[in-house]
Parts: structure tokens; C-alpha cells; sequence
């Protein structure tokens, strides 16, 4: 392997391990845009959903006291429901149309978010609603990896605090993620190749994730909305602009 390929594996791993500390999500953000630099997606993706399990399993011990598991569980039930689903369309979905629908979604809801000044607390559906948003999330992820726009939005509306959204997002995105990630290699879709870039990424993903969680601690609510609401933006932008350069 190249010497500029190694870097670029590293800081891909470094980037995406940061923001996933930090916020819950977000490798396949900060990873595959420099990932894409220098490997094929069929290797980037399931390296991605590789080194999200990885970064997010390292950060969990120190975060799970403050968690409250009773508002997980739908979204956890929903989602698993939904990964095999999602599995199964991805062979006859259209990438782009997808991609473009969901980041014009992100752009609209995370500015729309950002730019509301009240505090939200919205109660319809209750569990119910929750579950569905898992559901409809559990899809995304098992056909492309994007498990967390829909239930970190729906976190946002509901109204609860940092360590409650923390907890939705890594619990979900860790347990979707790890079954989509099982589901394509049982069905051939994860190459031998990608292991050896893991193990490549591996350190990267793990020095990336300890100091973003070391962040997270130091915001407060207020920020870490900010800096969640900042992230979907960007891969809505992401989205958008993969969409429409693809054609």
C-alpha cells in the first residue's frame, strides 16, 4: 500500500473516530470524503460501517451511566426491523435519487431547526412515533449506511437534553450499523480487502474517538445541539452535491 494512501486511510480514520466521539454519528461524514480520494466505494462503505462499530464501541463505557435506555428501545426495535429491509433494496434503488431526496431533507430541517429560538417538545405519537422513526432509519441504514438523519432530527423536535440524544444516536447507529454491516458480509457484499484497511484505520479510528468523547463532556446542551444541527447540514450538502456531480 502507497504512503499517501496509508495517510489518507489514517486521516480519514481520525476525522470520522473525532466526530463520531463527539457527536455519536458521523464517520461516514468526515470519512468517506477523503476516503473516496483514494478507494473504490465498495471498499470505502463497508469500511465506514466497520469503523463506526469500532469508534463507537470504544466511547460507550464512559457514556453509558448517562443514558436513558427507556427511550431507546423503540427506535432499537424499529431499526432492526428496518436494516434487512433496507439490505434487500439495495440492489434496485437509485443511488442518486435517494442521496438528493435525503440531503435536500437534511438541509431544510437542520437550518429550520437552527433557525427556530424556542424550545421544542413535541409529544405526538410517543413511543409509537419513536418506533416508526427507528423503522424508517433502520432502512437508510441497511441500504446505504445513513441510519442517523431521521432519528437524530426526531431527537431535536422531541426536545431532550444532550446525554438523552446521545444516547438515541449511538445506541441506534452502533446497533444498526453493526447488523447492516453482518447482513451484507453474510450476503458477499464486504470484500477480504476491507480488513486490512480496517486494521490500517484502526488506531486512527480509536485516537479519533477518545478525543472527541473528551470534547463532548465539555459541552453544554445548547452547543452540542449546535454542533449536531452543523453536521447534518453538512452531509445534507454532501448528499446533494454527490448527487448532482454523479450525473
Amino acid at each position: 500500500m502507497e504512503t499517501s494512501t496509508s495517510a489518507l486511510l489514517l486521516l480519514g480514520a481520525l476525522a470520522g473516530g473525532f466526530v463520531s466521539g463527539l457527536a455519536g454519528f458521523g464517520t461516514a461524514l468526515m470519512a468517506l470524503g477523503i476516503w473516496l480520494y483514494v478507494l473504490p466505494p465498495s471498499l470505502a462503505v463497508p469500511l465506514v460501517l466497520i469503523c463506526s462499530v469500532i469508534a463507537q464501541t470504544s466511547t460507550l463505557p464512559s457514556m453509558w451511566k448517562s443514558f436513558d435506555l427507556s427511550l431507546v428501545w423503540p427506535f432499537l426495535i424499529g431499526g432492526l426491523i428496518g436494516v434487512p429491509l433496507g439490505t434487500m433494496m439495495v440492489a434496485s434503488a437509485d443511488p442518486k435519487v435517494f442521496k438528493l431526496s435525503v440531503g435536500v431533507l437534511l438541509l431544510i430541517f437542520s437550518t429550520a431547526l437552527y433557525l427556530n429560538k424556542r424550545p421544542l417538545a413535541f409529544k405526538f405519537g410517543g413511543r409509537i412515533a419513536d418506533g416508526a422513526i427507528g423503522f424508517a432509519g433502520g432502512i437508510l441504514g441497511g441500504l446505504a449506511g445513513l441510519s442517523g438523519p431521521l432519528p437524530i432530527l426526531w431527537a431535536n423536535i422531541r426536545g431532550w437534553n444532550k446525554h438523552e440524544r446521545r444516547g438515541i444516536f449511538q445506541l441506534f447507529n452502533f446497533t444498526v450499523l453493526a447488523t447492516a454491516l453482518v447482513l451484507q458480509t453474510a450476503s458477499g457484499l464486504v470484500a477480504f480487502k476491507v480488513v486490512w484497511l480496517a486494521l490500517v484505520a484502526f488506531p486512527g479510528t480509536l485516537v479519533g474517538a477518545w478525543a472527541g468523547a473528551r470534547v463532548y463532556h465539555a459541552l453544554s446542551d445548547k452547543h452540542f445541539g449546535d454542533v449536531v444541527l452543523g453536521l447534518l447540514f453538512l452531509s445534507g450538502l454532501g448528499l446533494v452535491w454527490n448527487s448532482i456531480g454523479a450525473h
